[in-house]
């Protein structure tokens, strides 16, 4: 039997005092239901939210990283003990379909499992010296507070990936969740102290502050020179927004923005593995992931074949609630969204495209949540509305004759965030990983564009953002780079032989 939300809440610590009597509503994409009515971070707060940060970071600096690793590992752990709770949460606040919501605590519990052993090897390097009796060596520091910007999509699973790295690079964490998802943050921040509450070593206060708010609460954290680091994830509206502020006070960004996903189908193509990562990858979150499937450039030869499939595996969707089993394709986050994609698809009709599919879906479904049925869209070409991201579950399809014409096709928009081929070619598949090929932060070889996995860096180009997150050497933008020189020599030469005798 599903628990309540109001079981689920309970079981995750959250009081009656914390959910209720607050100005903000927080309603289910499920059913609209009112979840809870939280209280925001009044204004007033945050000079002494920064300064609790600044300490924080004072004392939390001098602890060995394999130390701070062990923080890390004992949220793990809570993680592990909160996992079905967690991610039933997810579902009831995001609308994802269960496994979905259990997916995304398992990114988290990953996260920590990398940033554990990260711990141990927060590297440098030893770089030879032109001055003899000389070493240098680069070395990397923790830079201070980071401040965690949210999306309601993953609620938990980008929060994860940034404080598990930043909090074992010696960083405290001001975490600013989207205002549609309050309570999963304010679940975390629970859990986060647990861990805490079991750490051998006194961790300080202020290591994990969370804001609960809307976007001027969030302009306070960007503005503010006592963060050197801002991750923010989110419309490339709020990019442009976010980076001119942090520029301006040099600081830095590692931004996480839009996605215009595209995937290739050659003729070679094994349709049938493709068909499945079309639908999981297009579908998956309604969606509503930066990384869903948005454009398919299918080669003319099976383009109509391949969209005859498509066509039938659509047909047979479970739409409805994200609770039940068997559910495939939940709500959107809210009317918003549906308007979104309803306006979306008459654009594509106006620029000459066939729809099929992308209507409200109102039977078999809880009343109050907007469901639609995921689209298809047979286009002439890339038009206007191709190049825009909707975050919706809507597949434009177009055709191609040349290889080279198809990866123009696939790049040519303005986000780069994830794009994928199915080809068995191999000439094929490695040109698209070359630097005449895919122009994306990620790109994939017959697997779809979304489901990254946590031990690679996370991210992509162009409006995109041009930040990294989660895996690989991800870490370093939470760290600050020094280079160090000893001389360890009676004398005192000068790089590129200068002279200059006193």
């Amino acid at each position: 039997m599903t628990q309540t939300a109001d079981d689920i809440l309970k079981n995750l610590d959250l009081t009656a005092a914390e959910l209720s009597g607050g100005s903000r509503a927080v309603r289910s994409p499920i059913d609209g239901s009112t979840l809870a009515e939280v209280h925001d971070t009044a204004a007033s707060e945050m000079p002494a939210i920064l300064e609790r940060a600044q300490s924080a970071f004072k004392a939390w600096r001098v602890v060995p990283a394999p130390r701070r690793g062990e923080l890390i590992r004992l949220l793990g752990e809570e993680l592990r003990a909160a996992k079905d709770d967690l991610g039933a949460l997810v579902s009831w606040e995001a609308g994802k379909i269960t496994s979905e919501g259990l997916g995304e605590v398992q990114e988290m519990i990953d996260i920590c499992d990398f940033a554990v052993g990260l711990s141990r090897q927060l590297y440098g390097l030893t770089i030879a010296s032109e001055r003899p009796g000389h070493s240098m060596r680069e070395t990397w520091h923790p830079s201070g507070p980071v401040g965690v910007i949210s999306a309601f999509n993953f609620p938990v699973a980008v929060w994860s990936w940034n404080a598990a790295l930043a909090i074992v690079c010696g960083d405290p964490v001001i975490w600013k969740p989207s205002e549609k998802t309050p309570l999963t943050a304010l679940a975390c921040t629970k859990i986060f102290e647990r861990a805490v509450n079991r750490f051998d070593d006194d961790a300080p206060e202020g290591l994990l502050q969370t804001l609960i708010g809307d976007a001027e609460l969030g302009k306070v954290l960007v503005a503010s020179p006592s963060v050197p680091v801002i991750s923010a994830t989110g419309s490339t509206r709020m990019g442009r927004a976010v980076a001119p502020v942090v520029a301006e006070r040099f600081g830095k960004c590692i931004l996480e923005l839009g996605g215009n996903n595209a995937m290739i189908v050659a003729p070679s193509a094994d349709l049938e593995m493709a068909v499945r990562a079309i639908v999981f990858s297009a579908v998956g979150t309604a969606g509503q992931r930066c990384t869903s499937l948005r454009r398919l450039i299918v080669h003319n030869s099976i383009r109509e074949d391949l969209v005859k499939r498509l066509k039938a595996a659509y047909a047979g969707l479970p739409v409805g609630d994200p609770q039940a089993e068997g559910t495939l394709v939940g709500p959107l986050v809210d009317e918003a969204a549906g308007d979104a994609m309803t306006s979306a698809l008459k654009a594509a009709e106006s620029e000459g495209g066939t729809v099929h599919g992308g209507a409200r879906v109102t039977e078999g479904v809880p009343a109050g949540g907007v469901y639609m049925a995921p689209a298809i869209v047979e286009m002439p070409g890339q038009s206007a509305s191709v190049k825009e991201e909707t975050f919706a579950p809507i597949l434009y399809v177009m055709g191609y004759d040349d290889f080279e014409d198809a990866v123009e096709m696939q790049n040519d928009v303005p986000q780069g965030l994830s794009s994928c081929v199915f080809t068995l070619n191999m000439r094929e598949a490695e040109s698209f990983l070359t630097a005449a090929g895919s122009d994306c932060g990620i790109a994939n070889v017959n697997i779809g564009p979304s489901g990254a996995e946590i031990g690679g860096a996370f991210g992509g180009e162009k409006e995109t953002g041009g930040g990294r997150e989660s895996g690989s050497d991800a870490w370093k933008s939470y760290m600050r780079r020094q280079t160090n020189t000893v001389n360890y020599s009676a004398e005192l030469p000068l790089a590129q032989g200068v002279k200059f005798d006193i």
